[in-house]
């Protein structure tokens, strides 16, 4: 499955996206207040700001909208990688910016990120292995960055966990917020993390 098989009436492409940004906005907002299954999507609609037949030009049901929510993090965990990194000249400094990129992004995301550990179970199996297919490839990502720019200096699992553990590193400031962001600002659990990736490293 992908964004693209959600059917939509709408052929004009930017405006399908602007309008799924704001039924992802909206929705996030219910998710966190109702959770998945007691919002209705009449509800998604209002929020969104606009009726609920327009609403239905952009998805099919409310299971479309959960699957846009999920697809929109990983998306952008692409999208702020891409940008940070160049391949072309890999470096450990290189590395080290693209991951501390993805952890700033994962605080501006961290409503999206707490929805996705806790809906995702709602998702029919189709969409749901497309949603954990999507996390390995954001894994993948990280994968790809770090053997670049280390070399050899660690081994495909080394790397392979070490790329697992940066980004539930990500998640967790999320999902752990209720306790974490209590004990660190926002800098110094960044810099912890990037301490903790950097004498892997160097190991």
């Amino acid at each position: 499955m992908s964004e693209e098989k959600i059917l939509s009436s709408v052929k004009d492409q930017e405006l399908v996206k602007k309008r799924r940004n704001q039924i992802i906005k909206g929705a996030i907002k219910l998710f966190q207040e109702k959770g998945f299954h007691r919002t209705t999507t009449r509800e998604i609609a209002k929020e969104s700001g606009f009726s609920i037949g327009t609403l239905y030009e952009y998805i099919r049901t409310k299971e479309d909208v959960l699957f846009l929510v999920c697809d929109s993090i990983h998306e952008q965990v692409r999208e702020r990688i891409a940008h940070a990194v160049d391949l072309e000249y890999p470096s450990i400094p290189n590395m080290q910016k693209a991951i501390r990129s993805y952890f700033y992004l994962m605080d501006d995301m961290q409503d999206e990120i707490v929805i996705l550990y806790q809906e995702i179970k709602s998702l029919k199996k189709e969409t749901r292995d497309y949603v954990m297919q999507k996390e390995r490839e954001m894994v993948g990502l990280v994968e790809k960055v770090m053997t670049a720019c280390i070399k050899d200096r660690l081994s495909a699992k080394e790397v392979a966990l070490l790329a697992n553990n940066i980004v539930v590193g990500g998640h967790m400031w999320g999902f752990r917020r209720w306790i974490l962001q209590k004990q660190f600002s926002l800098e110094e659990y960044v810099d912890m993390q990037m301490n903790l990736i950097d004498h892997a490293v160097k190991e």
